[in-house]
């Protein structure tokens, strides 16, 4: 698992590419930010997180399947990563932030994934 990478990873760097073809600026993994978020739009007082469908288990998603082997030690772990989303999240909202999650299952289709950010920001930011 040391392999894996929390930062910049595939889908990340795609909705970066759309942010900043579609004009947006933006910093990256500020860690003064709790759950320290993947993308962050001073401007807008808005943040995104671009997660994992399989690490952040996405409901409904094909691929956040459990594990069907050493479940005594994937289930806790993937519980704990929703538990820490969601503080990460209240904790946001509550400092006055908008939260966006951008699933990787969404970046799969680009369009699809710039429709989605377009519709939160609105076509003139």
């Amino acid at each position: 698992m040391g392999s894996i990478r929390s930062a910049n990873t595939t889908p990340e760097r795609t909705v970066r590419r759309i942010l900043h073809r579609l004009g947006f600026r933006f910093r990256l993994h500020r860690r003064d930010l709790p759950g320290t978020p993947d993308l962050v739009l001073p401007k807008y007082r808005t943040v995104i997180f671009v997660h994992g469908c399989f690490w952040h288990q996405h409901a409904g998603c094909r691929f956040a399947k459990l594990p069907a082997s050493n479940q005594d030690y994937w289930l806790p772990k993937l519980a704990r990563n929703v538990q820490r989303d969601a503080d990460a999240r209240q904790k946001l909202e509550q400092a006055g932030w908008r939260v966006v999650e951008i699933w990787e299952c969404e970046t799969h289709i680009l369009s699809a994934a710039e429709d989605k950010l377009r519709c939160y920001f609105g076509s003139n930011h």
